[in-house]
């Protein structure tokens, strides 16, 4: 007699103990993951609209904010260091921030429209579909980023710490998108409603955007707020990728964020899985 087989994805038999095997099943979520990732990318694309607003809104930041706050921040600066300079690695961690709450509003979409039901119904790893929806947004975010970097280089910005270094600067970035995604990912499983969790990622990010080091220094701050700003997230994302980009301290920005890091896999990423399974 054969052996029974079960049918995860992409018409690939597999045994059913593969399920069992830690190996076998970390291969199955991962290729799940790939497959929905292709498919949100593939929406992406597909709507036009989209691709220009989130395309051109990251660079209409640069160049706005360049010429609107450069006057007043350039004399917070060390001498030498352009606005411009100071200003796009935080703009790069602003995006993400922003891009993020896309992914809260696509899986409320995905929600509201059945579509995570039509995922039930598929032989696929039930975390797969949360991670193939923030993969593919952490694509999206290094595709904005190059294209912010080639404004940026417009307008005056350059690498000054070395081709690795900068490498290093933009995988800070992914790596702040990605947690972010997460976080978002979390919301819209406990806000229901897509108009609701766009809201509320509002709500969110835009007073960590304003009390952060993304457009002026900490000095500049009030006291109260300035101790608000020195633990936000986004500061320490910033500070780090500003250290890659144009010189500075690395160290404490990268402890910090090795520190969120680890409190958005111990916590966030697990409790996101976990509502998401509660859902289907």
């Amino acid at each position: 007699m054969s052996t029974p087989v079960a049918v995860f994805n992409d018409s690939t038999p597999v045994l059913p103990n593969a399920q069992r095997n830690p190996v076998l099943r970390a291969l199955w979520v991962i290729r799940d993951s790939w497959s929905i990732a292709k498919r949100s990318l593939r929406h992406f694309f597909r709507q036009p609209r989209f691709v220009i607003f989130s395309t051109i809104q990251p660079v209409m930041f640069i160049v706005l904010f360049t010429f609107v706050f450069g006057g007043i921040a350039q004399s917070a600066l060390d001498p030498g260091v352009s606005y411009i300079s100071f200003l796009l690695p935080g703009i790069l961690v602003h995006s993400a921030a922003f891009r993020a709450t896309q992914t809260a509003v696509g899986i409320a979409e995905d929600l509201e429209r059945g579509v995570i039901d039509r995922f039930r119904s598929l032989p696929i790893a039930r975390g797969s579909i949360l991670a193939g929806r923030t993969l593919a947004d952490l694509i999206r975010s290094l595709m904005v980023i190059l294209l912010m970097l080639v404004a940026g280089y417009l307008l005056g910005f350059r690498f000054t710490e070395g081709i690795l270094s900068a490498v290093a600067a933009v995988a800070v970035v992914g790596l702040f998108g990605y947690l972010f995604s997460w976080l978002f990912c979390w919301l819209a499983l406990i806000v229901p409603g897509s108009e609701a969790v766009q809201t509320a990622g509002f709500v969110l990010v835009f007073p960590l955007v304003f009390a952060s080091s993304i457009f002026v220094p900490l000095e500049t701050m009030p006291s109260w707020l300035s101790a608000f700003a020195s633990i936000s997230p986004l500061t320490h994302a910033t500070d780090a990728t500003r250290a890659f980009a144009i010189g500075g301290d690395a160290s404490r920005s990268l402890l910090w964020m090795f520190g969120w890091t680890a409190v958005a896999f111990l916590t966030v990423i697990p409790d996101s899985i976990r509502r998401f399974r509660g859902l289907t």
